[in-house]
């Protein structure tokens, strides 16, 4: 480590010669990206191109001997590699460079064991459960379509939601669709329609094309972006057939462009027809509510009491002066029944009573307190005595 100060300062030479150092113990590495700007100049037997990363928004330059590419050619155009190179550092111009050693092309077998891991990777974490899943809005206020610049599928999903719903809006962001710089445009895309409050679903699509035209819509930084998304996404890339990793993050896969596009929106002349339906059966229900209303008011109409109220009134009367007449004759009968007891009773307390004995010419003599003298022996002579009669008593003096 270089030991330096505003007092000491050290040389370029020795700056220079510290980088180069310090990459030189860096040794080979194995590199994997995407080949683009390959240039090959007649004549000339060193090649240069650019490496990009295809998840992030970066690329190094590269050169090799034109044997070591020859040696993988033909490659196709954004062929995704791995190279064996070395950094070198070049003292007097202070410049990077990346040589070559060796290129291989990546197959497309271990492309898709790749995805397989990946996929298997993302299940785990369960990026793909169906309770992530969001439902699509009914009528989104403006619907966000990622597509390629001028594209078909771009076509198709305005046309076929327009068809559907002519009103609709959109928000529409033209991006590449393949390539190294797929994955950063339609990442940033994706974010600012996420970030827009009147996207209420986003919808990214593209047309068919080969495997690894379809590879950017695997990324993992894609897929795990999209799966954090707060607004609904449906996915509409390439065909039934094809089937990148985005489309089991999304929470809706249409199979087609075209199927997206209808699926986004409702179809305004269905809509209609279900209002019309509904209205027809509301005044149905309504109409059959007022008839059997108007029904059940005319069978109440046409009972008796209603051709004739007074006719309540009549019954209820008779009703009213039988059970009066009833009540006189049950007081009467009882009246008479307690009468006759009473009379009876009345006969009994005649028989039982001191008096019928006095009025045989007998009295009953009893003591000034009421008592009644049964033996001689209860008087002394001069104690004042009462003798009851059957008419009247008279007062006594005992001797």
């Amino acid at each position: 480590m270089l030991e330096t100060s505003a007092e000491s300062p050290v040389a370029v030479r020795v700056v220079s010669q510290a980088i180069g150092d310090y990459l030189s113990r860096l040794g080979s590495v194995w590199i994997e990206g995407e080949l683009s700007e390959v240039t090959v100049r007649p004549g000339a037997q060193m090649v240069f191109m650019r490496l990009r990363d295809t998840s992030a928004d970066m690329s190094i330059s590269i050169m090799c001997h034109k044997s070591v590419l020859d040696s993988v050619s033909p490659l196709p155009q954004n062929a995704r590699v791995v190279m064996n190179s070395k950094v070198s550092w070049y003292e007097k111009n202070g410049s990077l460079s990346f040589s070559v050693k060796e290129i291989r092309q990546v197959g497309v077998g271990e492309l898709l064991a790749r995805l397989e891991a990946l996929k298997s990777q993302l299940a785990l974490e369960g990026l793909f459960d169906a309770d992530r899943k969001q439902e699509l809005p009914f009528l989104p206020r403006a619907v966000g379509l990622i597509c390629g610049r001028n594209s078909d599928a771009e076509k198709d999903v305005v046309e076929n939601a327009k068809r559907r719903w002519p009103a609709v809006r959109f928000e529409i962001r033209e991006v590449a669709v393949q390539g190294a710089a797929a994955v950063v445009e339609v990442s940033n895309a994706l974010r600012e329609l996420d970030d827009n409050p009147e996207v209420d679903v986003i919808i990214i699509t593209r047309g068919g094309g080969s495997f690894e035209d379809l590879l950017p819509f695997s990324d993992e930084s894609l897929v795990r972006l999209a799966a954090d998304c707060q607004t609904p996404i449906v996915s509409a890339i390439g065909h039934e057939k094809d089937a990148p990793l985005l489309d089991l993050v999304a929470d809706w896969r249409a199979s087609t462009p075209t199927d997206a596009g209808k699926k986004v929106v409702p179809d305004m002349d269905e809509e209609l027809t279900k209002i019309s339906n509904l209205r027809d059966r509301a005044a149905r229900t309504i109409q059959g509510r007022i008839d059997f209303e108007i029904a059940k008011i005319e069978q109440l109409m046409d009972r008796p009491i209603m051709r004739d109220p007074l006719t309540l009134i009549t019954t209820r009367l008779e009703i009213i002066t039988n059970l009066r007449a009833r009540s006189f004759r049950s007081t009467d009968a009882a009246l008479a029944i307690a009468t006759e007891e009473i009379a009876g009773l009345q006969t009994q307390v005649r028989t039982l009573s001191p008096q019928a004995t006095l009025d045989r010419g007998y009295a009953v003599l009893q003591k000034e307190e009421g008592a009644v003298v049964r033996s001689a022996s209860e008087l002394t002579p001069g104690e004042h005595l009462r003798v009851r009669l059957a008419q009247g008593e008279a007062k006594v003096v005992s001797e």
